[in-house]
């Protein structure tokens, strides 16, 4: 499977933005997906991950009750809706896909999209 993230930017803190990511190939329903970001000289870290069907999901303390992520397996497509953000969001954010299905942990993820440059100014 391919991705192809999208919608970062330059926004205020308290603003926000709507990531999409975008799957090639007609089994998208089978993948596990997830949102991780990378700042600089940071590791990288879980933001949310979402469930084959979109049942289950799980945030990174760090952004819970600010951030949802969802899915559409019509469309192919993976969503992070971030609000309220804070300048601590400033990161890569990557998003993956995981053929075993339903994981928190990034490197049961086989399958990242390019990146998008999420920057929160104060």
């Amino acid at each position: 499977v391919q991705l192809q993230a999208s919608g970062g930017g330059l926004v205020q803190a308290g603003g926000s933005l709507r990531l999409s990511c975008a799957a090639s190939g007609r089994t998208f329903s089978s993948y596990g997906m997830g949102w991780f970001r990378q700042a600089p000289g940071k590791e990288r870290e879980i933001v949310a991950v979402i469930s084959e069907s979109g049942g289950t999901t799980y945030y990174g303390d760090s952004v819970k009750g600010r951030f949802t992520i969802s899915r559409d397996n019509a469309k192919n497509t993976v969503y992070l809706q971030m609000n309220s953000l804070k300048p601590e969001d400033t990161a890569v954010y990557y998003c993956a896909a995981s053929s075993s299905g339903y994981s928190r942990n990034w490197w049961n993820y086989g399958y990242w999209g390019q990146g998008t440059q999420v920057t929160v100014s104060s």
